[in-house]
């Protein structure tokens, strides 16, 4: 009778251990993907203050008579494109419309340079305090993007880790979370450097 109590207390305890396994195994994968989703929402936060942004850049530099118009049509063509993709959580996981999205933020991020390089040949533009300060706060946001973008990366790269490793490609199939998240690339073209002449 001990002998048989003691078998399902050994029992009990093995079964125990391996639901807290499993348990614990199940929470980090879904810690990991929410971190993922926290760090995209970040991402999206740079990316709607910049968007917020350039309207008012636009404005301020319309405001200097012989201004290339070709130029803020540019970036008000680039804003349009991005104001109409839309990307959620869910297609994090999908490799063509994470790629759209990029696209059409790197198209903005040209504009604006090109934007920002034009700006050079009108002095009384570039003393201008309040084109100043909104170049200020669009350089701020810039960066803050890079940031959130390297964030960002960082925590797809150890929730894509983890769902192919054992265990957690176990627990990820559990829970249905088995499509990695996608990365930001550098955008077409940066690989060379820029060349300059004076």
């Amino acid at each position: 009778m001990k002998a048989l109590i003691i078998t399902l207390v050994v029992l009990a305890a093995i079964a125990g251990i391996v639901i807290l396994i499993v348990v614990s195994g199940v929470n980090r994968v879904v810690t990991l993907d929410e971190t993922v989703a926290a760090a995209w929402a970040q991402v999206e936060n740079q990316y709607q203050r910049r968007f917020d942004l350039i309207p008012n850049l636009v404005e301020t530099v319309k405001g200097v008579a012989g201004f290339e118009k070709d130029t803020y049509i540019a970036v008000t063509e680039a804003r349009s494109k991005v104001g109409e993709i839309k990307i959620t959580p869910e297609m994090l996981s999908d490799p063509k419309a994470f790629q759209q999205f990029q696209a059409a933020q790197d198209g903005l991020s040209g504009a604006l340079s090109r934007l920002l390089v034009t700006v050079e040949n009108y002095p009384q533009l570039k003393a201008s305090e309040n084109f100043q300060t909104l170049q200020a706060q669009l350089e701020g946001t810039e960066n803050r993007i890079a940031v959130e973008r390297r964030r960002y990366n960082e925590s797809a790269r150890v929730f894509n880790t983890y769902i192919r490793k054992i265990p957690g490609m176990l627990w990820a199939t559990m829970r249905g979370l088995t499509t990695p998240k996608e990365y930001f690339e550098a955008a077409a073209g940066s690989e060379q450097a820029p060349a300059v002449k004076f």
